[in-house]
């Protein structure tokens, strides 16, 4: 065989009685799951911001930039529902690069997933308890949804995910909001094919068992541009492209219809402060269409401490290692002009 078998990891049981959440944490993502809900079903007209790095690469700095974040959610919290960005698991177009904590939980040194799994675990329940917030991670493994699913409150299914139909399955068994990406060709049919799978029961393997799901009604769509044949980024949260998509959502039985903007990515090019007057822009769409203030739930924003990128190993302090973020600064006066603006 051309496997080599490492270690066998802990099942998510073992590792979720290793690290159990506490309590008042259970208490607290009940309370948050309840209003993220109520936001895509649109019984509550709250804005959704997912916002943090582009990949949780550090438990200090990812969780002081979170307890940062939970002093500006006191004061927009009438307006907006923050829902930090924790992405354990990184998606690489070649393969090539630093995958997320569970591979590595340290950037500079080899993997270890069964550390990783600790890790990743560790990370989120600190997050909580230093913010009262519960985050939001990409579900690049679906076979890991166990050791996360007492923790995250929403889920993304990024773009080289979508058409898999292990993901599209697992999601259709999950209790929380999910939103699945267009994929890179920028096909709104095949995210919207993504959701409709997700929204309905299946029957399936999982994890060595033969699994029945119910069927996840907070599936939705998330816009985050795509790729030309030469190559090319192109943007698709323009007041066009959410007038097309809400067509197509009318042409399919789905439930709740919902959208989140993507604000980086092939939307901005990767242009990191071109998120601000794309989110600004997507405000806009929404202010003069009724439909689109209905359709458009919130943004998603890669922010961390300090704007930009590094490589790994360039010691900086809360700046990313994967893609360029919006630094905090320029993260705080645009919550406030989004909290204004909605």
């Amino acid at each position: 065989m051309s496997f080599q078998f490492i270690q066998k990891l802990p099942t998510p049981e073992e590792i979720r009685e290793e690290f159990p959440i506490p309590a008042p944490l259970v208490k607290l993502k009940e309370e948050r799951d309840a209003i993220i809900r109520d936001v895509i079903t649109g019984k509550n007209e709250r804005f959704l911001v997912i916002v943090g790095p582009c990949s949780a690469d550090n438990e200090d700095s990812v969780c002081d930039y979170v307890e940062r974040l939970s002093k500006i959610n006191e004061k927009v919290k009438d307006k907006l529902v923050l829902i930090p960005r924790i992405y354990t698991n990184k998606p690489r177009t070649t393969g090539d690069g630093y995958k997320g904590i569970v591979h590595q939980p340290d950037p500079e040194k080899k993997e270890d997933f069964r550390q990783g799994l600790l890790a990743m675990r560790k990370m989120h329940i600190r997050a909580m308890e230093v913010s009262g917030l519960t985050s939001a991670d990409e579900m690049l493994y679906p076979e890991n949804w166990g050791y996360v699913s007492d923790i995250l409150s929403y889920v993304a299914i990024g773009a080289r995910s979508v058409e898999d139909q292990q993901h599209r399955l697992t999601v259709s068994g999950f209790d929380i909001p999910a939103g699945m990406k267009n994929p890179t060709s920028g096909d709104f049919s095949v995210m919207l094919n993504s959701v409709y799978a997700a929204q309905h029961s299946h029957s399936f393997t999982y994890r060595g068992y033969e699994v029945l799901t119910s069927g996840n009604p907070l599936a939705h769509t998330i816009l985050r541009g795509s790729v030309n044949k030469y190559g090319r980024s192109l943007a698709n949260y323009h007041y066009e492209d959410l007038i097309t998509l809400l067509s197509l959502y009318a042409e399919r039985d789905l439930l709740n219809p919902a959208c989140i903007i993507d604000t980086n990515h092939n939307n901005s090019n990767k242009q990191f402060k071109e998120q601000i007057r794309i989110t600004k822009e997507v405000l806009h769409s929404r202010r003069v269409n009724p439909d689109i203030s209905k359709l458009v739930k919130g943004v998603m924003i890669e922010s961390y401490i300090e704007e930009g990128c590094q490589k790994v190993g360039g010691g900086i302090y809360g700046k990313s290692i994967t893609d360029p973020c919006l630094g905090f600064e320029d993260t705080e006066r645009l919550l406030y002009e989004i909290a204004e603006l909605v």
